[in-house]
């Protein structure tokens, strides 16, 4: 298939090739942008020594993932579909190998293996087809389609985001609650992503199907956030008093 082969994944789009044809899962994309720009505030708000360059990556994935999502819901092809998931996909290997040197202190060996098992589950489970009640690999059926219309990809997220984020919270730091609260939402956002097609006749806006896939943009901003704030709060403990918080870090930071 060609590059510039329309994609009609969504209800919003129905089966309309034109450009404005997403205007909602279009809009919301501003969701991402907003994420970024606010973490990157709270980023330079925090003392100079806490920072790196793994936070201003992080957050400029963030950014580029809603310039890639908006361009995708514009133009529907399949060449603004890859601009909308590789960055998505480089964004989770990338904090889930900070997140396991940085916040759980892997070493850098097993963090690399970890990260390459991920990306494999991830591959595979992308592969996954479902049809006739059953379950399968791509190619197994007649009628195969995807599973959770295409959400079930993301699952592997999921369970790195709880198991991650259980662990990081065990250990007693700041960030581990913040992970598990991302993954509550991203919980609800995968749930308003795979019911997008079977809700369409369902929700609509001036007569129009709207779907629920603008709920996804707008949830997964807000995971991608509690994300970021949690990278930014590597090696604190839950406690300040525990780790004798600086006196500099500003008083919005401690309230997360």
């Amino acid at each position: 298939m060609a590059l510039s082969d329309k994609v009609y994944n969504y209800c919003e789009r129905g089966q309309d090739p034109s450009v404005w044809a997403e205007p909602l899962n279009a809009v919301t994309n501003g969701g991402f942008l907003i994420a970024a720009l606010l973490a990157l505030v709270f980023l330079l708000r925090r003392p100079a020594a806490t920072r790196s360059a793994d936070h201003y990556l992080l957050i400029a994935l963030v950014f580029i993932i809603g310039l890639g999502s908006l361009s995708f819901h514009v133009f529907a092809n399949k060449a603004t579909g890859l601009a909308d998931t590789i960055p998505i996909g480089l964004f989770m290997l990338v904090y889930l190998a900070f997140a396991l040197n940085r916040l759980l202190n892997v070493p850098p060996g097993w963090t690399t293996l970890l990260v390459i098992a991920f990306a494999a589950t991830g591959a595979a489970t992308m592969q996954l087809r479902c049809y006739g009640g059953a379950i399968g690999f791509a190619g197994e059926g007649a009628e195969a389609g995807p599973c959770l219309n295409g959400s079930v990809g993301y699952l592997p997220a999921l369970c790195a985001m709880l198991i991650v984020g259980g662990m990081v919270w065990a250990k007693g730091m700041a960030a581990g609650k913040l992970i598990l609260w991302a993954a509550l939402v991203f919980t609800v956002s995968v749930t308003f992503r795979s019911l997008d097609m079977a809700l369409c006749d369902t929700i609509s806006f001036e007569g129009q199907p709207i779907g629920t896939h603008f709920l996804w943009h707008l949830l997964n901003a807000v995971t991608l956030f509690l994300l970021l704030l949690a990278s930014f709060r590597a090696g604190e403990a839950r406690h300040p008093s525990a780790v004798g918080k600086s006196a500099e870090e500003p008083e919005s930071e401690r309230l997360i």
